[in-house]
C-alpha cells in the first residue's frame, strides 16, 4: 500500500449526527447581527468569510456567497473574482498570524463530493503544517486543537477589518 497523507475529522460526526437539512447556515448567518458569535470574519460585496464550526484545523475558514447556488457554473463571474480576492487575502492574513505552511483549498460541489451543506456552494480554506498529523488522531481519533474558535476569530478579525 502506499504512502497517502489523509485529513481526518472524527469529531465532525457530532454536525452529522445532529445535521438538521431545515437549517439555512449560509443563508441566515449573514443576516444576524452578532458576527462574532456567528464567527463571520469578514463582509464582501457578494460573498463572506466564516470560520468553519467543526475545523479540520486551527484557521479552517470558508468563504461563502451569499446568493445560495450549488454549482460553481451558476456563479457570476463578479462573485467568482472576489471569491479569489478573499482567498488571495485570507491566505495572507493566515500566514502571518498562525505561521502555517501550506493550504487545502477548495469545494465539495453535490452530493457526490461529500458536501455536508450541498444547497450552498462554499470554499475551504485550511490552514496545513508539516507538523499538523501526530499519533492523536490516529491512536486516539482526538484532534487536538491549540486554540479556542472566539480565541483564533479576535487574533484574526482586526486583520480582516483592515481590508474595508
Amino acid at each position: 500500500m502506499s504512502h497517502k497523507e489523509r485529513l481526518w475529522a472524527p469529531w465532525k460526526m457530532e454536525y452529522i449526527k445532529n445535521k438538521d437539512d431545515s437549517q439555512k447556515i449560509f443563508s441566515d448567518k449573514p443576516n444576524e447581527s452578532d458576527d462574532r458569535e456567528n464567527f463571520i470574519l469578514y463582509r464582501g460585496k457578494t460573498c463572506y468569510v466564516i470560520m468553519n464550526y467543526y475545523p479540520y484545523n486551527n484557521g479552517h475558514l470558508m468563504v461563502v456567497p451569499y446568493e445560495e447556488k450549488n454549482a460553481i457554473e451558476d456563479l457570476e463571474d463578479n462573485i467568482l473574482s472576489e471569491i479569489m480576492q478573499l482567498t488571495k487575502k485570507t491566505m495572507a492574513i493566515l500566514r502571518t498570524h498562525l505561521n502555517c505552511e501550506g493550504f487545502n483549498f477548495g469545494a465539495n460541489i453535490g452530493k457526490g463530493s461529500g458536501a455536508s451543506i450541498e444547497s450552498h456552494l462554499h470554499f475551504h480554506i485550511v490552514p496545513r503544517w508539516s507538523s499538523d498529523t501526530s499519533f492523536m488522531p490516529v491512536v486516539g481519533s482526538t484532534k487536538v486543537m491549540a486554540q479556542g474558535l472566539h480565541d483564533t476569530y479576535d487574533l484574526l478579525k482586526p486583520s480582516f477589518e483592515a481590508l474595508g
